[in-house]
């Protein structure tokens, strides 16, 4: 009983914990949802409240109809969805090099693409702004995509190296000896059980892409950046305008959520063991 006892006191101070924590963090969201729906007065009162007295649209009208509101959110999505693909496709066909084949400098591969993680981005922003300047790819949709693209590569080629490497070779043989070609088992065989492996890449590459502010920032003008440094740039003379700041930042994080919703059903695993026991 003693020991029961001391059992149910745990987790009660377990769960506890995690009531209090959750609400820490969720506090934050709930008070940009709470300011979007605010006017102005009451954003701007010295008593702050809990919730809007008087609700309003107001913000988010404003706020799409902010200078270069709807284009650097049109640019986002481009930006993101370019990068995003490619790392993809890139990141697949490497990852695939890497668990299926042998050959010499293979493990100096798997130690540059860790190394590269390690490299902290901001002491490359300078030099990655005078060779996109010499390409003259600056100011340009395709120079950021391309950055981010580079930025997402040694995350997935790792990621989806482990999940190729966990399909059993038998697999490959069992295709082969029924007559299948290399790029017929590919197809039919690789690229099939490596699904949840790209569902997952592309949420984190998505939202790695979409969040990103740094380069954006330092590379293009307003009309040419994203949603992010969007926010930066919605001051006024009189100062910020919180409300639609605010506003803003819900819109913003609203084609993350959508496009988790999109595809949280493909995130799964043990589709290799089914394949294997079937």
């Amino acid at each position: 009983m003693p020991t029961v006892g001391r059992s149910r006191s745990g987790s009660f101070a377990a769960n506890t914990v995690g009531v209090v924590f959750s609400i820490v963090m969720i506090f934050p969201v709930y008070w940009v949802l709470n300011t979007a729906f605010k006017p102005a007065n009451e954003v701007l009162s010295y008593t702050p409240s809990f919730w809007p007295e008087h609700p309003t649209l107001d913000n988010f009208h404003s706020a799409f109809h902010a200078p270069y509101f709807l284009q650097d959110l049109l640019n986002g999505v481009v930006m993101t969805a370019i990068a995003v693909a490619a790392a993809l496709v890139v990141g697949f066909l490497a990852a695939l090099a890497i668990a299926r084949f042998r050959f010499h400098g293979r493990r100096a591969i798997i130690l540059i693409v860790l190394g590269v993680q390690l490299v902290p981005f901001l002491s490359l922003l300078i030099p990655l702004f005078l060779m996109l300047q010499k390409a003259q790819l600056t100011n340009s949709l395709i120079g950021v995509a391309i950055t981010y693209t580079v930025l997402l590569l040694p995350y997935t080629v790792w990621t989806l190296r482990g999940f190729i490497s966990g399909i059993p070779r038998e697999l490959d043989e069992a295709a082969m000896i029924d007559g299948c070609t290399r790029p017929q088992v590919f197809w039919r065989i690789i690229l099939p059980l490596t699904g949840p492996g790209l569902v997952a890449t592309s949420v984190y590459g998505f939202i790695q892409a979409w969040n990103e502010f740094i380069i954006v920032n330092t590379l293009n003008s307003p009309e040419k950046q994203n949603l992010m440094a969007w926010l930066l740039q919605n001051q006024t003379t009189r100062g910020t305008a919180w409300g639609p700041l605010m506003a803003g930042a819900i819109i913003t994080s609203i084609p993350v959520v959508i496009f988790f919703l999109l595809i949280q059903r493909n995130i799964a695993t043990g589709l290799t063991a089914g394949a294997v026991k079937g």
